[in-house]
């Protein structure tokens, strides 16, 4: 099993402060079943994910959840001196549409080039 199909499997459990279905989570990789099982109790006995019995449609899965979060530089949340719009933001958005994040990059790409 390679280190990039862990790096990769853990990254996505991450991302879902909700967790992520083992059942999805070998789509996600497009590995098969059994790969996946591998890789997930790699990251169990790692210490890095936990997994719960969950039930989806009847059918018996695992939730799987990160145990630790990842520490982020805080000046990556950082564009010159405003912090990035998402930190608290409860909106419902598409990030691509954003207009307080494009206005964040718009801020964090002049003050690269002013710099």
């Amino acid at each position: 099993m390679t280190d990039e199909l862990f790096e990769e499997a853990l990254r996505l459990i991450q991302s879902k402060s909700e967790g992520v279905l083992q059942s999805e989570l070998w789509k996600l990789l497009e590995v098969d079943s059994r790969k996946c099982s591998r890789i997930v109790k790699r990251l169990i006995d790692s210490g890095v994910v936990e997994r719960h019995d969950f039930r989806k449609n009847g059918i018996k899965t695992f939730l799987l959840k990160s145990t630790k979060k990842r520490v982020i530089n805080p000046s990556l949340l950082m564009a010159g001196e405003h912090l990035i719009p998402c930190v608290g933001c409860d909106r419902e958005c598409v990030v691509e549409a954003c207009e307080l994040l494009l206005d964040w990059m718009y801020e964090l790409a002049v003050s690269d080039f002013t710099e």
